[in-house]
């Protein structure tokens, strides 16, 4: 076990090499994977949003319609009324969470699978969460809330500034990682058959699960945020 989440974690980790100061400007997999990602997304709403009509549109063009529509429900049920203004925000980071841990399909390691893009990501959430406080509250009433119900558990409400981004970092990451490392033991000690058939569940239905609480925590927290 020891020897595989080595294997998973720290080789091949760098794609691209550069020969200079020991590898300061190296490109990791999961960077040029997300690069991937984000590419074949663009792709695929340029030719799903190209030559859009007000009348008598296209099918392809009520496919993109209905594929917005669904998200933007999807994301506006976690986030309600006040938390409107970050609704489409959160689409885009459920789209490209969820097409990142669909890239396990193809034979490639998950960008998830790596700590620097799911702390970027938590980071990103975060600042967003607080962003949104300050802008509902004002800066005097977001500072003076760390201090409620009571000024004694201050710290405790300074403190969860740093949890926050942390569980959202390590859950996602754990939960990709637990699912890659179960499908590698599958594939060492069962006929490929059984590993196919389980990855309907790590790759498809898990990764889009976590895609999902990701999304719904960062919008628990906006919505907190904006009440």
């Amino acid at each position: 076990m020891g020897g595989l989440l080595k294997e998973l974690l720290l080789e091949d980790k760098v794609l691209i090499h550069f020969d200079f100061m020991n590898g300061f400007f190296d490109i990791n997999r999961s960077i040029v994977l997300s690069w991937g990602v984000i590419a074949v997304l663009t792709l695929l709403i340029l030719f799903l949003t190209s030559n859009m009509k007000v009348h008598d549109i296209s099918t392809k063009q009520a496919v993109a319609e209905l594929i917005v529509e669904k998200l933007r429900g999807i994301t506006y049920g976690m986030l309600g009324d006040e938390g409107l203004r970050y609704r489409d925000y959160m689409v885009v980071v459920l789209v490209f969470i969820g097409a990142s841990n669909l890239v396990g399909l193809f034979g490639q390691t998950p960008p998830t699978m790596d700590l620097n893009v799911t702390a970027a990501l938590s980071l990103m959430s975060i600042v967003l969460v607080e962003a949104a406080g300050i802008k509902k509250k004002g800066t005097r009433k977001w500072l003076k809330s760390f201090a409620e119900p009571m000024a004694i558990i201050t710290p405790m409400n300074i403190l969860e500034l740093a949890i926050r981004p942390l569980s959202l970092c390590m859950r996602l990451f754990g939960n990709i990682i637990g699912a890659t490392v179960i499908m590698e033991l599958l594939k060492m000690v069962v006929p490929i058959i059984v590993p196919a058939a389980f990855s309907l569940y790590f790759d498809i239905f898990d990764g889009l699960i976590q895609a999902y609480v990701f999304v719904f925590l960062t919008s628990l927290y906006i919505k907190e945020a904006v009440e």
